[in-house]
């Protein structure tokens, strides 16, 4: 096997003489697109070449009937539950997901109202339901969490389940909120078919048993049974926390991230993404940056090209924000998260739950801020331009936004905590990133839900709570993964270990 490049201009693809002729008569395959813009912007594609017979493509294992398997309780629709049950089904267990809010479709109209009126659904919602938060922002399926399992699995699957196959060789894949809700279906269809089960509307509320059974009550009185109990409940579920510490269980305060959403005309981050060159068809352009700022890192965080900005709230008198992204990314902003790293000893106290209550009171202070303002708009959110941001100075007018809830201008270097204001305006004005520190651009507050602000412990070898054995606590809200990719693999590894 041997490897070779091939650069072309954004506007095409590689002809097929040119990539005959790299190979030099050997079965070339692609396995990596990127584009880069450092210097005049192009595509580069990298192949593999195989002589005869000696390329194997990927397989995945197949899904057995499981009907009559053993039951192992999947507490949780989002990626990780979603992976776990199909890696259950592959080793001959039978999945009961039990999920808190709605299947993918008619959770669509509890966000739409929550964008129209303010009214939050705090069991459906853009974080709760089929898909978990994942499946409304974007898609991203970019991760470093290569060490933790095989991301292949992952990809090779959502596109099995109706994804493109580019997620499979570009350097950045994304689905595309649009595409994603299919993706879903066609997954909860899979575990169906095979003799999985989905329960929506089914919140837990109390785990009893031990390794071996275990019996799972719903706040609908329903009940269920298995083997095992794999909690993959998102970033957002403070209940299951305080189930297991009624319980006894232990918890950790764990660090995570907290800011503000930043929205660009998307054609500023084109032109300088793309040093002037962007023209239509050519994709809309990312950035990211991470800086260091008072022993703290400073970063980007999902970024949404051509994207919208929704409310993430889960119950009412909060404000949260969250981007989403079309497949065509086609749309007239640019959003991002900028955070700052928040850590367990920047929060005084010693309870695990210190940081979710800290990120709780910022997300009250936005909603008590727009609300004696506007009362009757329960949705809107505190804004600021990027400069008066850092400057400490009121904004008179507003930009555009994408918001549809719409914005209030806002002190937000005073509503924000000192130690994540303070960064945030030392770091904007030297992003290495042309025009990008600019009042065009807009702040909004507050993105808070970059990851869970508490971990669920679990034995680094078998991946069980240490406080009850049998319970596999799992994905981004037990604080071993962050994204759909990283939650997804930690799903594949927990239903492994539930077998081990």
């Amino acid at each position: 096997m041997k490897e070779f490049e091939i650069t072309c201009p954004l506007t095409r693809e590689p002809r097929a003489k040119e990539i005959e002729a790299k190979a030099g008569g050997l079965q070339a395959v692609l396995v990596k697109r990127s584009i880069d813009a450092r210097k005049e912007p192009v595509w580069r594609y990298r192949y593999e070449a195989y002589a005869p017979g000696e390329y194997q493509p990927y397989r995945l294992c197949e899904y057995q009937d499981v009907r009559n398997a053993e039951n192992v309780i999947v507490v949780g629709a989002g990626p990780a539950g979603m992976f776990a049950a199909l890696k259950l089904l592959m080793l001959g267990l039978k999945p009961v997901v039990l999920e808190r809010g709605k299947d993918v479709h008619a959770r669509k109209f509890d966000m739409a109202r929550l964008s129209q009126t303010g009214m939050v659904n705090p069991e459906s919602n853009y974080c709760y339901g089929e898909g978990g938060a994942g499946a409304f922002s974007d898609g991203k399926l970019y991760t470093r969490s290569s060490k933790r399992g095989d991301i292949r699995e992952v990809l090779q699957q959502l596109v099995n389940f109706g994804a493109s196959k580019d997620i499979l060789v570009d350097a950045h894949p994304h689905i595309g909120s649009d595409k994603l809700p299919g993706i879903v279906e066609n997954i909860r269809k899979c575990v169906i078919a095979h003799g999985g089960e989905y329960h929506f509307e089914s919140r837990v509320i109390v785990v009893e048993g031990e390794a071996g059974h275990f019996s799972v009550v719903c706040a609908d009185g329903s009940s269920y049974s298995g083997k095992a109990v794999i909690l993959a409940t998102g970033h957002s579920a403070r209940d299951v926390y305080e189930m297991l510490a009624k319980r006894g269980g232990a918890l950790e305060a764990k660090g995570f991230a907290l800011g503000v959403r930043v929205e660009h005309p998307q054609e500023k981050i084109n032109w300088s993404q793309y040093h002037g060159t962007w023209k239509p068809g050519v994709p809309a352009a990312e950035y990211s940056f991470v800086e260091q700022q008072d022993g703290r890192g400073v970063f980007s965080f999902c970024m949404c090209p051509g994207g919208i900005l929704v409310p993430s709230s889960t119950e009412a008198g909060t404000v949260v924000l969250n981007g989403m992204s079309n497949s065509s990314r086609n749309g007239k902003f640019a959003n991002a998260g900028v955070v700052v790293q928040i850590e367990p000893e920047d929060v005084p106290g010693d309870g695990p739950f210190r940081l979710m209550d800290w990120q709780h009171e910022v997300e009250k202070r936005m909603f008590e801020y727009c609300a004696q303002f506007n009362p009757a708009n329960l949705m809107a959110a505190p804004a600021q331009r990027m400069e008066d941001f850092c400057l400490g100075k009121i904004s008179k007018k507003m930009p555009e936004t994408s918001y549809h809830p719409g914005v209030i201008s806002a002190p937000l270097h005073e509503l924000l905590p000192g130690i994540v204001a303070d960064r945030l305006r030392k770091v904007f004005p030297r992003v290495k990133i042309r025009n990008y520190y600019t009042n065009a651009a807009l702040l909004l507050g507050v993105e808070s839900r970059t990851s869970s602000p508490v971990r669920i412990p679990r034995d680094p070898e078998t991946l069980e709570y240490v406080s009850i054995p049998g319970i596999y606590p799992c994905g981004e809200g037990a604080g071993y993964s962050g994204g759909i990719v990283s939650s997804a693999i930690d799903g594949i590894r927990c239903a492994e270990a539930v077998v081990k």
